[in-house]
């Protein structure tokens, strides 16, 4: 074994955790500069602190003024400060220069954001341990750090965590998210908010935020019109309606795709409709929508497409004539018509055919036809159909002279 070398494994050696005197010593930079934000920044920037391996603590120390007991809010042993954000006034003005400050020391340790959404997460998941007003700061100082672009702060960090259910019982969670949205909305759009809940994956849960007896469409309309918040809840009934209008023509896709029983559908839509308390000229849009889409397209014979599209007309007139119940409704379904026919280069041709289909099932009267020839409003590809459809108008005007 002479002359063999053998080898060693190096070992790290680490350097005794000592949270405590980090604290302290972070307090002390603001006790030194009597709470002046940009002199602490500065002197933090200079010394020679572990943030490191400290960053959680730092950010116990801007928040509640010293550290923290280990899985709670509650103040450990060791020196405090009186400059915190939980500490000053529930005020945007007071708070907003600790959103700047955080700022300027992410900027110089970026890997410091890690620390920041450890304590945030903690703090709110601890929301019941705070008194109101300091709730309320909380929710101020979310807010502006989504509104100054906090650098890299995500908000499921902040959304995720108030999802626990004994806070959202409480109604703790409702009061804070409703401060947040309102201090939110002073500087941002309700486009701007929805991207950020979309991002933290609450556009389509905001439900969740409510207490269980609270939690509906109602109920959320209610809370938020109270709070003053009334573009949340145009934004929030658009959102149910547009849901309800796709799982209506979800379901009608189905029906018609299976050939259901007419009489069956019509009941079927009709039950919908009141359930959802959907608007007639909606409806109609629908069935006419879903109607042409199920319709088998033969690539480009012109005649077949025709025969296709008119024979789906006449199968499913019956449809039609139960929604189309009256001439504004059924002017509506004479727009739907001109739209699809402009748009869809093989039904160009087919709108006076389509026309005098509707005419002959009942489901377009004879005033509606006129109306539109002589007043429709809508401009997109009018005077083509107009003259398209002047012979079939000229033979309803000489039936109706022979009539008289």
């Amino acid at each position: 074994m002479r002359g063999t070398r053998i080898k060693t494994r190096k070992r790290n050696i680490a350097a005794p955790l000592d949270p405590a005197a980090f604290a302290d010593a972070v307090v002390q930079i603001y006790l030194d500069n009597v709470g002046d934000l940009e002199l602490i920044a500065k002197n933090i920037e200079s010394s020679d602190l572990n943030f490191s391996r400290y960053g959680d603590t730092f950010f116990e120390v801007v928040f509640t003024g010293g550290r923290t007991q280990p899985g709670t809010i509650k103040p450990d042993e060791g020196e405090r400060h009186a400059y915190s954000i939980i500490v000053c006034e529930a005020k945007r003005e007071a708070i907003l220069p600790s959103v700047i400050y955080i700022q300027k020391i992410l900027r110089r340790r970026p890997f410091l954001i890690k620390n920041l959404e450890n304590v945030m997460q903690r703090l709110l998941q601890s929301l019941e341990l705070f008194e109101e007003n300091e709730r309320k700061k909380l929710a101020i100082f979310t807010a502006l750090a989504f509104s100054q672009k906090l650098s890299g702060l995500p908000p499921e960090t902040v959304f995720q965590p108030l999802v626990k259910d004994n806070l959202v019982a409480k109604g703790l969670v409702l009061s804070f998210i409703t401060d947040f949205f309102k201090e939110y909305l002073l500087d941002n759009s309700l486009e701007d908010l929805i991207s950020i809940l979309k991002r933290g994956k609450m556009e389509d849960n905001l439900l969740d935020f409510f207490p269980s007896a609270k939690r509906s469409a109602e109920g959320f309309s209610e809370h938020f019109t109270k709070a003053g918040l009334v573009p949340l809840v145009e934004y929030n009934e658009k959102k149910i309606f547009e849901v309800k209008l796709k799982e209506m023509k979800s379901a009608l896709t189905a029906q018609i795709a299976e050939d259901s029983d007419i009489s069956e559908t019509i009941e079927s839509v009709k039950q919908r409709v009141k359930e959802a308390k959907l608007p007639d000229i909606e409806v109609v849009r629908i069935l006419w929508d879903v109607i042409m889409d199920a319709v088998q397209w033969s690539g480009k014979n012109q005649q077949q497409n025709a025969n296709s599209a008119l024979r789906q007309v006449k199968t499913w007139a019956k449809l039609l004539n139960s929604f189309c119940t009256s001439g504004k409704l059924e002017l509506e379904l004479m727009y739907k018509v001109q739209m699809q026919c402009y748009e869809d280069a093989k039904l160009m041709k087919l709108f006076p055919e389509i026309v005098r289909s509707l005419y002959d099932q009942d489901v377009l009267a004879e005033d509606t036809i006129l109306h539109w020839f002589s007043k429709g409003i809508n401009p997109k590809g009018r005077q083509t159909f107009v003259k398209a459809l002047e012979p079939f108008v000229n033979w309803l005007e000489e039936a109706e002279e022979e009539e008289d």
